[in-house]
Order: structure tokens, then C-alpha cells, then sequence
């Protein structure tokens, strides 16, 4: 029997595979379905030739994310590509912003507003690697007290509320309601503007890269990596029970709240299983993946420079877009986050032709068709996009969630990422990674820091179980 065992391949399930092989321990991974990667996996979804990204497709974690540095992922077979520009926002009036890549903060056309995007974020950005320790951990001391809190005061605020505040003009504020809507949260909530802040610093450090190839190579690359330290992994094997592992400790558990009460919920005691039953799953997506028979024809040419862009111009109509699927609704005007990889990588389609993946939020669960709604957004804002389009997938909630058991109701970030469920996902306890079943650990995404391919929260439940291994 191996010393211990890892269910689940997703990139935190291969993450704590890897930092207990590295301590010396025989690891097995069991992975349900038959390809490794989870949400992080590619494939040809419209025609042959045109590669595109299952679920997660733009990585700014992963290449910043503490523990992912630490790998030789680029001598295991990952390469990042780093667009010219992190992200473009289009606007009516045919003109984008775009958040360039610099520690300045720049971002051009900003008008009034340019000295205040770099106010708020320069500094953010000058201690990027310091807050990325803090931030992308459970509750702790801080290290970096002064510059966690300068981080903090802003990040606790509802993203709307941080936006009106910083900013005078509906650009600079739509922009910014743009990013902050990643966290899947009504934008008058906290800790919305935390996403906003985090995900434009990491835009101005180094941008939001992605993988030359498609989503699966971090994949291949954690997989190789563990193999290399004598790691194995069995694909198409399902754990219905604990028993099935045997008496094996420990077992690190790539799962949802869902996902163990139905492997062990027997055998955990009824408060600890009552709060598991309690935890909140948030929106789903709706997702879009299209081969076309050329670029998107942005109107605003800024576009080009970026591999995302978000779509939903004001502020005003990203929040409303946001708000709607907690009151179990549809979006008018859905906003959409768009990523065009082939623009810059010509290993994810034929000759001449190109790829794009598109997804927006939904009630989790919904089974709506979006096709019509996202495709008349693209068009808003690159007239003749329907000309180009040569074949589509759509995936409803339903879907992702056949695809992959974590993605509940269509939910990608394994819970929702309140403030009542930030740090103390799934249940309040001293250690989250812990269970009250000894030798028994979490490291999914429904963990902190929560959702985004950056293996941290594999990483810190790993810790966790080395730590029950020393006692």
C-alpha cells in the first residue's frame, strides 16, 4: 500500500500529491474520470485541429502562485505565453481600455482616472510577492502586517462601492467591475473589490498568461512532475467510500463539501457533517467554446493585444449582470469574459483559423441556453463576429458538472466566495484542511484560498498532513 493517497487529479489534488512525494512519501492519485486535470484539461470540443480549454483557459495564479515557482514546470513541458496587453475592456463608442503589463500601473484613455488607477494600484503592485504569501493562505499571523492591511482596507469593501470611491468616470469604473466580477459576487457585496484588486495587480506585475498548447499542459506538467518523484496515478477509478482506500493515512481528498459527504458522510459527526450540508455553492456558467474561420473583428483594435477581454462596459450593467443569478435570475445583457488564445498561440487551431472561449454567470443549476445572449454581447462590440464563427460547443451548468463532480450547479470556484465562506470554507475549524476522520484532509478548491489554478490550497492541506504524520 502506498503511504499515502491523493483522490482527485485536479491541479490542488496533483499539487498536495507533489509536496508529499517531495517529503519522501509513496503517493497514489485516484482520479475518476479518464483523463487527468479536472477543471484544467484541453480538447478538440468544435472541429479537429482546433484546441480548446475545457474549463479554466487564462492563468495570472499560475504563474505567480508561491508554490507553482517553486516546480521546474517548464522542464516538464509548460511554456507561458504573455499576451502584449493583460486585458482589454471595449466600450460603446468603439474605443477599450487595456491594462498593460507595467509596475506603473498604467492603463491609456483613462482620461482623469489614469492617476487614480495608478494610485490605487502601483502600490499594490511594488509588493505583489509579499501579499501573494499572505493572501493566498488560511488564517495566519501575518508575516507582512502593513502591507496586508493596505490590501485589506480596500479589499473587505464591495467592488461597487471601491469603484465609485477610487474613480470620477465610467470607464476607469467599468474597467474595474470588470475584474472584480471574477469573484461571482453582486458587486455591492463584500469582498468583491478583493477580486478586482488582486486580479489587476497580478495584470500590471506580469500579466495574465496562459499555457502554449492549451489548459492540460499544467496538467501533464504537475503529472509529470510527481511521476519524477515517484508518484503514480490510476485514471478511471471512482471512490464511492472511504472504505475503499483502505486503511491508508493519509488520504487528501480533491473533493467538494458535496463530494464528502458522499464518500464518508457515514462516518463524520453530525455537526461537522450538518456544516458541510450548510455550505453554499454560487453561480454556475454558461460556457462557450467556438472555432472560427478568423480573428474576432473587434471594433476598438486595442482588443488584438489582449488574450481576455471582459465584456460589459459600465459599471451600472456588469453589476446588474452580477446581481442577477442570486436572485435565481437571467441577465439581459449577460457580462462575458472572453479569451482568444490563438491570437498568440497557433499550436490551438489550423492555419488561418482560430479559436475562442467564451463563459458568463448563470443561476447555479440553470439549464438556460446563453448561445444567443453571449454571441449578441461578442457582436455588440465586434460587429461580423456570427460570419466567422464555423462550428460552437455550449455547455450549460449541467454540463460542467458532468464533466467534473466540483463544478456543483456549474459553480468553478467550488463554493461561494463570500465573506462568511473566504477563510472558514467548508466549516470553521483551526486547521480547514482537517476533518474530524484523523488522517482524513481536504485540498480542493472549497478550501482556502478557493478557487484558481494555483495548487495553494493542495499545498497547504499537504502541510497539514505531513503535520499529522509527525505527531
Amino acid at each position: 500500500m502506498p503511504d499515502a493517497i491523493v483522490v482527485g487529479s485536479g491541479p490542488n489534488g496533483l499539487a498536495a500529491a507533489i509536496v508529499l512525494a517531495q517529503a519522501g512519501l509513496s503517493v497514489h492519485v485516484l482520479e475518476a474520470a479518464d483523463a487527468i486535470g479536472g477543471g484544467v484539461r484541453s480538447a478538440e470540443l468544435t472541429l479537429p485541429g482546433f484546441v480548446h480549454d475545457v474549463c479554466s483557459a487564462i492563468h495570472p495564479l499560475g504563474a505567480a502562485s508561491p508554490f507553482f515557482r517553486t516546480l521546474p514546470l517548464a522542464e516538464h513541458g509548460v511554456e507561458w505565453i504573455e499576451p502584449p496587453a493583460a486585458l482589454a475592456h471595449p466600450f460603446d463608442d468603439g474605443t477599450a481600455a487595456v491594462l498593460e503589463r507595467t509596475p506603473a500601473a498604467a492603463v491609456p484613455g483613462l482620461g482623469e482616472d489614469d492617476s487614480r488607477w495608478r494610485r490605487l494600484f502601483a502600490p499594490l503592485v511594488r509588493d505583489t510577492e509579499r501579499l501573494l504569501d499572505e493572501v493566498l493562505a488560511p488564517l495566519h499571523v501575518p508575516a507582512h502586517p502593513f502591507v496586508l492591511g493596505r490590501f485589506g482596507a480596500r479589499a473587505l469593501l464591495p467592488a461597487a462601492a471601491l469603484a465609485r470611491l477610487s474613480f470620477r468616470g465610467e470607464q476607469a469604473r467599468g474597467l474595474f467591475a470588470g475584474l472584480a466580477a471574477h469573484s461571482m459576487l453582486p458587486l455591492e457585496r463584500p469582498p468583491s473589490a478583493a477580486f478586482g484588486l488582486m486580479l489587476g495587480l497580478l495584470g500590471h506585475d506580469g500579466g495574465w498568461p496562459f499555457p502554449r498548447g492549451g489548459s492540460q499542459r499544467i496538467s501533464d506538467a504537475l503529472a509529470s512532475c510527481l511521476r519524477s518523484l515517484g508518484g503514480e496515478i490510476e485514471t478511471g477509478h471512482r471512490v464511492g467510500s472511504l472504505a475503499e482506500v483502505g486503511e491508508t493515512r493519509p488520504v487528501l481528498l480533491d473533493v467538494t463539501p458535496r463530494g464528502l459527504l458522499a464518500i464518508a458522510g457515514d462516518r463524520l459527526p453530525p455537526r461537522y457533517r450538518r456544516g458541510l450540508e450548510r455550505y453554499r455553492f454560487g453561480p454556475g456558467v454558461f460556457k462557450l467554446d467556438w472555432a472560427l474561420d478568423g480573428p474576432i473583428p473587434w471594433r476598438a483594435e486595442e482588443c488584438a493585444r489582449a488574450a481576455t477581454v471582459h465584456l460589459g462596459a459600465t459599471l451600472g450593467e456588469i453589476a446588474a449582470s452580477e446581481a442577477a443569478p442570486w436572485r435565481g435570475r437571467i441577465a439581459e445583457r449577460p457580462y462575458v469574459l472572453l479569451a482568444q488564445q490563438s491570437l498568440f498561440d497557433p499550436t490551438r487551431a489550423p492555419a488561418d483559423r482560430h479559436t475562442a472561449w467564451a463563459y458568463c454567470h448563470v443561476p447555479n443549476g440553470s439549464t438556460v441556453d446563453m448561445t444567443e445572449s453571449v454571441e449578441r454581447q461578442v457582436e455588440r462590440f465586434a460587429p461580423g463576429f456570427r460570419e466567422r464563427i464555423l462550428a460552437r460547443s455550449a455547455r450549460t451548468p449541467a454540463d460542467l458538472e458532468r464533466h467534473n463532480a466540483n463544478n456543483v450547479g456549474g459553480d468553478i470556484s467550488g463554493g461561494a466566495t463570500t465573506l462568511s465562506q473566504l477563510f472558514t470554507r467548508p466549516v470553521a475549524r483551526l486547521s480547514p484542511y482537517t476533518t474530524p476522520l484523523p488522517g482524513v484532509f481536504l485540498c480542493s478548491a472549497s478550501t482556502p484560498p478557493g478557487g484558481g489554478v494555483h495548487g495553494m490550497c493542495g499545498y497547504h492541506a499537504a502541510q497539514a498532513a505531513l503535520r499529522f504524520l509527525d505527531r
